[in-house]
């Protein structure tokens, strides 16, 4: 068992209504080792660098990138404003050829007349996700390819692209961003564990407030709150992105008896177990290979 978190026990007991959090199985080795990013010593986080064109096809993401990158490839690239955000006219351009799960069209065009690039969150954040992988450059006014972003073009680099991205999104980015930062980084700063934690504990539909609880670490912040602030955590800087990623996937049910009222469940996708693996011992079962 790991150690025992320091937070009032009697908190927890309460917010977690019963629930076990899958995280608890784990020994002490394994549990420290989920907190070590892929490829970094003792790391026990495996991403897959052999996908083929098809499997990356299923990544919105990666999808989203490839398509920036070959428009950034056109010299003299991509247009910046002197805020450092793509033009409205690159926005204009690629409004149409990127995707985001949920997205809705019409209501970003009825919102606003002139789409700026925050206002289009699948070009912001795969531009920014670019940038921190090192795959574009700004220079001069516009948004360029580096070799990097040219051996994915290419075809050389194309296998881990999602690797890539994934690495650098949830280890090296802050997705607070998503979450709206109401409770700092949590829970991606234990995102080794909330992954290994997801992908033995949502096999099946199942509702974001149970997932949060098995597959989360509670701190002060989520306690004690008058609505569940820690799912919308989840959602917002986990799920959501691992949907556009292609290793979730969310369905909403009407509420009986509600108009407007859904319920919202996840579950991985097949994707999830060939692109993610982990090499973690139970504290009761030994060596387990998921």
């Amino acid at each position: 068992m790991v150690p025992p978190l320091t937070l009032d026990k009697n908190e927890i007991a309460r917010w977690l209504g019963g629930i076990v959090p899958a995280w608890t199985l784990l020994d002490r080795d394994s549990f420290a080792a989920l907190h070590r990013p892929p490829y970094a010593g003792r790391s026990v986080i495996g991403l897959a660098i052999d996908l083929s064109r098809e499997e990356a096809a299923s990544s919105v993401m990666a999808h989203n990138a490839f398509v920036v990158l070959e428009a950034a490839s056109k010299p003299p690239g991509l247009k910046l404003t002197s805020t450092g955000n793509l033009s409205w006219h690159v926005v204009a351009a690629m409004f149409d050829q990127l995707d985001w799960p949920g997205l809705e069209r019409d209501v970003i065009r009825q919102l606003h007349k002139v789409i700026n690039e925050p206002d289009f969150l699948a070009m912001h954040f795969v531009r920014n996700l670019l940038e921190a992988a090192k795959m574009v450059r700004k220079h001069k006014g516009h948004l360029e390819i580096t070799p990097a972003g040219r051996k994915v073009l290419d075809g050389s680099a194309l296998p881990a692209l999602q690797a890539i991205l994934f690495e650098t999104a949830f280890w090296r980015i802050d997705l607070g961003y998503f979450s709206r930062g109401f409770l700092g980084n949590w829970p991606q700063d234990n995102i080794g564990l909330v992954l290994w934690s997801l992908g033995v504990s949502a096999s099946q539909w199942i509702e974001p407030d149970r997932l949060v609880r098995l597959c989360t670490i509670p701190v002060e912040g989520v306690l004690g709150r008058p609505y569940d602030i820690a799912q919308y955590a989840l959602e917002g800087a986990i799920l959501r992105p691992l949907e556009a990623f292609g290793l979730f996937e969310r369905r909403e049910d009407p509420m009986p008896g509600q108009r407007f009222g859904t319920r919202t469940f996840y579950r991985k996708t097949p994707f999830f177990d060939r692109f993610l693996t982990f090499d973690v011992r139970l504290e009761t079962d030994g060596l387990v290979r998921h």
